[in-house]
């Protein structure tokens, strides 16, 4: 039995909605890599790359726990506890069902237990806030860190921002139609707001923020440009992207999170929240 298709055997019958399945998919191919020595491939390549052919009964080999466990703890260390245990127990559930299978004698990850979530990261200094800002990235990721920084907030509430929220020429963001604010504290410097200029190009509504490909038919109409069909940036990949860009400037070796970046923000200024 081949990996890839014990896998898709395994997603066949399991009892999972088509995002879920989409991401055990991701999930379940990343493991095919350490079976045979070599790296899960890191940021848009993992998303779409096809696991090695491999023989599913390399799971059974003496030396199968030993790379899963390394696996696992470069996984903790770049994608974080959470991503890292949710990938886990994807190939805990696959590996127990290939076991009721016949098609491997025992479960090599019984041995791995998972991490708990340690504390979500110091503040970058502004020594490393300015060396991100000089990253060769794109407009968008600058605009997004920008106001993250500048305004110290949750990274959630910034991807959620329409072009109607924003006032650049106050440099902060509207109050929604309801009256309410889309969140305390969600402002920034003039040269921010030339940055989003530069971005939004004359668009006055739709997400700031959007995916470079056009949206999924199930995308609710709120989260969709109209004009250009691209959906508003999910949390999980703007994260992605940030880790995978700062991976070169951190001394650890493991990137930064987008939490550490708007807390950088929150320290330059006290009281911001």
């Amino acid at each position: 039995m081949e990996y890839a298709v014990a896998m898709d055997r395994y997603l066949d019958q399991a009892a999972l909605g088509g995002a879920s399945r989409r991401v055990y998919r991701i999930s379940l191919a990343g493991w095919a890599w350490p079976l045979i020595g070599q790296p899960i491939p890191r940021g848009p390549e993992r998303r779409g790359a096809a696991p090695p052919v491999v023989p599913l009964a390399l799971l059974d080999d003496p030396d199968a726990a030993a790379r899963l466990a390394e696996a696992f703890a470069a996984r903790v260390a770049l994608a974080g506890a959470r991503t890292a245990n949710r990938e886990l127990s994807a190939l805990r559930g696959a590996a127990g069902w290939w076991q009721e299978q016949g098609w491997i004698r025992a479960d090599p990850t019984a041995g791995l237990r998972h991490q708990h979530p340690g504390p979500l990261g110091a503040p970058l200094s502004a020594e490393q806030v300015d060396a991100i800002l000089r990253l060769p990235a794109s407009l968008r990721e600058h605009a997004m860190w920008r106001v993250l920084h500048d305004s110290g907030a949750p990274a959630a509430q910034v991807l959620a921002l329409d072009a109607d929220h924003l006032d650049l020429s106050r440099h902060h963001a509207r109050p929604r139609a309801s009256g309410q604010p889309p969140g305390p504290g969600i402002e920034w410097r003039e040269g921010t707001s030339q940055v989003l200029r530069w971005l939004l190009a004359g668009r006055t509504w739709g997400p700031v923020f959007v995916t470079e490909r056009r949206a999924p038919a199930r995308a609710t109409v709120a989260d969709v440009c109209r004009v250009t069909g691209q959906a508003r940036m999910s949390y999980r990949r703007a994260a992605e992207i940030f880790t995978a860009l700062t991976l070169p400037l951190d001394p650890a070796g493991r990137g930064w999170t987008l939490h550490q970046l708007s807390a950088a923000g929150r320290a330059r200024v006290p009281g911001r929240v």
